[in-house]
């Protein structure tokens, strides 16, 4: 959860359709949050040398300089048209695009962006620039992708990790701002050697190891809804891998929620195996929490 009293909630464009999407939800959730929004285009040419006004003999409005300019200025009018109550702000910040936009999350309440930019790989199904801040910023990111929707669950993954409660409690209160449900996802397997010299049971009891499972979600969720007496909470228990499953159940949400990484054998990745694979595949837009401790100091 990201409190930060009197931050904005921010969003990255690049002039693209998917960037437009971004910019339509970020002024939706800053006008729910009662915060000001933030439109920040990141400008990476002056970093190259490259000439940014118009070329001679040229027109006096052309250049990249004017370009940059005149696709803010778009970002910021579709803002304002979709919420006129909210304070909107622009800037053409000189930099990198994942390097200006994680900057951008040190000070920032919520950070948006649109699942695709104007990278040449369109067989991409998630923008690298995505990909990468997601792993990184220092509060939660939004990536509008699928429908967005006013109706509809927010969907929380739950795997028993302490990065599994941040997502959790950013969840229940996007389910209390939203006034809907909160489906608490959590998905286990069978026994299974996961490395080399692992031993399983031959025999095991699944009423137990269900039993189980159920303890880990039933635990995780104590005290928060207590906290958010108002939100029903649905409990979903799930045999299958978690990607799969949150992708599954990202179908009706309106909102998905995930942390960055959780208990997987990968756990020095950055972004971890199950928050990767619904981050490139979830059919709702979706939300990744980063514990405060998670940040590389880089």
């Amino acid at each position: 959860m990201t409190s930060r009293s009197g931050a904005p909630v921010v969003v990255g464009v690049d002039g693209s359709p998917s960037a437009l999407d971004a910019v339509r939800v970020a002024a939706r959730e800053a006008a729910a949050r009662h915060r000001p929004l933030r439109v920040v285009h990141a400008f990476i040419w002056p970093l190259l040398g490259t000439p940014l006004g118009p070329v001679p003999g040229g027109p006096p409005d052309a250049g990249l300089q004017q370009q940059a300019l005149s696709l803010l200025d778009e970002a910021v009018d579709e803002a304002r048209k979709v919420s006129t109550d909210v304070v909107v702000t622009g800037e053409v910040v000189a930099g990198a695009p994942v390097a200006v936009l994680r900057r951008e999350s040190r000070d920032a309440a919520l950070l948006v962006l649109g699942h695709r930019g104007l990278g040449g790989f369109a067989e991409l199904l998630v923008g690298s620039v995505a990909v990468q801040v997601t792993a990184r910023a220092d509060c939660p990111v939004l990536v509008v992708r699928g429908e967005a929707r006013a109706d509809g669950p927010v969907v929380v993954g739950v795997d028993g990790s302490p990065l599994s409660h941040e997502a959790i409690g950013f969840a229940f209160a996007e389910a209390a701002q939203r006034g809907t449900i909160l489906v608490a996802v959590h998905a286990w397997l069978y026994p299974a050697p996961v490395g080399p010299g692992d031993i399983v049971p031959l025999v095991y009891d699944v009423d137990t190891l269900r039993a189980e499972e159920e303890r880990v979600l039933v635990e995780s969720l104590a005290g928060w809804s207590e906290r958010y007496p108002e939100v029903p909470v649905r409990h979903r228990l799930v045999a299958g891998t978690a990607a799969r499953v949150l992708v599954e159940e990202s179908t009706d949400a309106q909102l998905t929620v995930v942390g960055a990484h959780g208990r997987g054998a990968l756990g020095g990745l950055l972004l971890g195996s199950v928050s990767h694979a619904v981050l490139h595949h979830a059919r709702s837009p979706l939300a990744i929490v980063r514990h405060p401790k998670d940040g590389d100091g880089s």
